[in-house]
């Protein structure tokens, strides 16, 4: 990658299922460092668009960069290793209800890693991924020991613990209550300082985005109709990005 190039580069990217047009030349770029927040209506397209991101999606058309890489045609190898480089917050967490969380975290390292890794930095890594989400004690409880907030922290833990330059967070607050939320959102907000995370967050929590975002990208109608700061959005008099507000 050239210095200064962003870290993500979406371009007139387009994405329908049978007659619903969900992305519609949809352009954007994602700066080192930022938390970018998408932010949409329900069924608007906003996880479609991370989707399409990471692939898990296919655009209809048009071009998506991470970290330099064209993503549509790669093939499996330099996908997958280009997948180890992003973390994926998935709003149900995902975690592995059958595992300890010590096991759910060092799955990915099991994917990615070779046995001698493990080994040698594995437990480390865990307890390190842990810590930075404050729950260093639960490394051999069960999922189904946690609280929703705690479950939560632990599917972060995960998306962090091979240290990725990308972070996905898909509606990273939905169904929490005010005061959990807020802590997951600061929470995204220690991650970004202390590993200069680049992040894409997909919300429709004003308090979330007011916390988190250093810019927000307003997706209606399939487009990029808006990108600005949170507070210069928030004085718009646009009725389509006042309803946001109100």
């Amino acid at each position: 990658m050239m210095e200064n190039e962003p870290i993500i580069e979406v371009r007139q990217v387009n994405k329908s299922f049978g007659k619903n047009h969900v992305l519609r030349d949809f352009s954007m770029d994602v700066n080192q460092g930022e938390n970018l927040v998408i932010l949409g209506k329900s069924g608007s397209g906003k996880s479609v668009l991370i989707k399409c991101i990471i692939r898990l999606i296919d655009a209809d058309s048009g071009s998506i960069k991470v970290l330099g890489n064209e993503i549509n045609g790669l093939d499996q190898e330099p996908l997958d290793d280009l997948r180890s480089k992003i973390g994926f917050l998935f709003q149900s967490n995902a975690l592995y209800d059958s595992m300890t969380v010590r096991q759910n975290l060092e799955f990915p390292l099991r994917i990615h890693w070779t046995k001698e890794e493990r080994l040698k930095n594995g437990y480390s890594a865990v307890m390190e991924a842990l810590t930075d989400v404050g729950l260093a004690h639960t490394i051999d409880m069960m999922p189904s020991e946690l609280s929703g907030g705690m479950r939560k922290r632990i599917a972060l833990a995960r998306a962090l613990i091979l240290r990725p330059k990308v972070i996905l967070y898909d509606e990273p607050t939905t169904g929490l209550d005010p005061v959990t939320g807020r802590e997951i959102s600061e929470l995204m907000v220690s991650v970004q300082k202390k590993y200069n995370a680049t992040s894409v967050i997909i919300s429709h929590d004003m308090n979330c985005i007011r916390i988190t975002s250093n810019r927000v990208i307003m997706l209606i109608e399939g487009r990029n109709y808006a990108d600005d700061t949170f507070e210069n959005l928030k004085k718009s008099n646009d009725p389509k990005i006042k309803e946001f507000f109100t």
